[in-house]
């Protein structure tokens, strides 16, 4: 079901994006090799109860942490654990809060010191398609102009869209309709309206677009074990244009 938020809701989701862009920007200089992937989660999970907020995905289906932490050729759904980061990794941190009965959710890829140019690339290609998406989300629109936008800035340069995993719609709940995907399938998919509030990540590899889920139960990782970037925002549709939400200002 599709549901399209008031001008209240949008307000709050405002404020619950603002919360998880700043604790995606508090992250940033704490991605550095030596620390661990428990240590980011312990930062995420502080900031958000200073506050007032709750983490999102912490209880979720059972996940137990805070944070998202997805290191090289782990596409989505890390475990944050001991695993110390490393110069030339890169790590994906997918993180969202619950604020006031509304979700807000957001995602970025990091490089840890310095990184392969084929992997800079990556990130980058990822980060635009990202934006090129959002360029797409105008009334009357539709959902599969935010696919193809994505999908055709990342294959044009020689890299595979994740087709298993996607994005969705937010509000309150963490995943509502419509499901927003990173490459074009069957139909346009709904037309965009004001009020509308998507979460949109486009999920890309530099080898093959196929995946699986480690024994964990939850870590996607790539087949062929090449590095995966992945980036997100959670934007509201406007009568002026998207609104990215989780944009700190």
């Amino acid at each position: 079901m599709i549901t399209l938020k008031s001008r209240r809701e949008l307000d709050i989701m405002r404020e619950a994006s603002r919360i998880v862009a700043e604790v995606l920007q508090a992250l940033r200089p704490s991605c550095q090799p030596g620390v661990t992937t428990a240590e980011l989660d312990r930062i995420a999970e502080e900031h958000t109860s200073r506050r007032g907020a709750l983490p999102a995905f912490k209880g979720y289906r059972g996940f137990r942490h805070a944070l998202c932490a997805s290191i090289n050729q782990e596409v989505v759904h890390g475990i944050p654990g001991d695993r110390e980061l490393r110069d030339g990794d890169i790590i994906g941190l997918d993180f969202g809060v619950l604020f006031d009965g509304y979700y807000g959710d957001a995602a970025i890829t990091v490089a840890i010191g310095k990184i392969p140019g084929e992997v800079e690339a990556l990130l980058r290609t990822t980060e635009e398609a990202l934006y090129l998406g959002i360029e797409q989300m105008l009334n009357g629109n539709h959902v599969s102009d935010i696919s193809r936008a994505i999908q055709v800035h990342a294959e044009s340069r020689g890299y595979s869209v994740v087709k298993e995993l996607g994005g969705h719609g937010i509000g309150k709940r963490l995943h509502e309709d419509p499901m927003v995907l990173n490459y074009v399938a069957n139909g346009r998919g709904i037309k965009l309206r004001p009020g509308l509030v998507l979460a949109v990540e486009p999920m890309v590899n530099l080898g093959t677009d196929q995946v699986r889920i480690l024994s964990d139960g939850w870590t996607v990782v790539t087949i062929d074990g090449k590095p995966s970037a992945h980036f997100e925002h959670t934007i509201a549709i406007t009568d002026n244009g998207p609104e990215i939400l989780t944009r700190v200002s």
